[in-house]
């Protein structure tokens, strides 16, 4: 019998995502932008090394300019796909996941104004967000 030993980071990162706005309604109009995104995207794209695009499909890409967002390459689309939660907290928006994969998030947030902060829930259990809150 052999026994097969593999580490990666996936689902275990509980990272934490804080994009700090101006004011409330920036950060509720950033949230909306995500959700809006993820929901016309998240069906469009497929999981997986092999089935990574080298090109936006032209639905894809329409979705994309509509809400002018010329940030994410193909391979990125899938983080839509991870689970994730996301919150508004004031002027901030809070984003929650197990996944190391949040350049999307990344972008969306800086694309839309926020100055971002990322850190591990586990290794700052203190902080605002962090694991024992």
């Amino acid at each position: 019998m052999k026994v097969w030993n593999g580490y990666g980071s996936e689902h275990s990162m509980n990272l934490v995502m804080i994009g700090q706005f101006k004011s409330i309604e920036e950060a509720e109009k950033a949230k909306e932008l995500i959700e809006a995104v993820t929901e016309q995207i998240y069906d469009k794209v497929d999981c997986g090394i092999e089935n990574r695009p080298q090109r936006f499909s032209d639905e894809v890409m329409e979705i994309l300019r509509e809400k002018d967002l010329y940030i994410f390459g193909p391979e990125e689309l899938e983080q839509f796909r991870y689970e994730n939660s996301l919150e508004v907290d004031g002027n901030k928006v809070v984003l929650k996941t197990e996944e190391s994969d949040i350049s999307v998030f990344l972008k969306l947030l800086i694309h839309q104004g926020a100055k971002v902060q990322v850190y591990s829930a586990h290794d700052h259990p203190d902080e605002e967000y962090g694991r024992g809150k």
